[in-house]
C-alpha cells in the first residue's frame, strides 16, 4: 500500500490538501514501512481548490494524508479510488496511527 503524507517538511502533517506542494510517499507491505520519494507539486499558493492536482500527482498511491481537506477533493480521490484521511501531527505519528488503524480493520 502507497501512502501519500501532506507535508512541508516531511516532518509534520500540515498542509491543506489543496495547499499540497509537497508530497512524501512511503510503502507499507508485510508490516514494513519504507519512505520511497518526496515529491513536488506545482501549486498556486495564492489560488483555492487545487486539490484536484495533488490527487492526480497521488494516482499510484492508495492513501493521502492530509491536515484537512475540501468536499470536491473527497469526490474527486473517490472516482479515483483513493482514500482520503484528515490527520495532524508528526509524519512519524500519523503513519503510525493509521498503520494501526489499518491493521486492526483487516484482522
Amino acid at each position: 500500500m502507497k501512502i501519500a503524507i501532506v507535508s512541508s517538511n516531511g516532518q509534520n502533517l500540515d498542509l491543506h490538501l489543496g495547499k499540497g506542494h509537497s508530497l512524501y510517499i512511503y510503502d507499507y507491505e508485510n508490516d514494513d514501512l519504507t519512505f520511497v520519494e518526496h515529491r513536488e507539486i506545482d501549486i498556486d499558493l495564492e489560488s483555492q481548490h487545487q486539490g484536484g492536482k495533488v490527487i492526480e500527482a497521488c494516482k499510484d498511491c492508495d492513501v493521502i494524508i492530509a491536515a484537512q481537506y475540501g468536499f470536491k477533493s473527497k469526490v474527486k480521490a473517490d472516482q479515483a479510488n483513493i482514500k482520503l484521511v484528515m490527520d495532524e501531527g508528526s509524519v512519524d505519528e500519523v503513519l503510525k496511527r493509521y498503520i494501526d488503524h489499518y491493521n486492526f480493520m483487516k484482522n
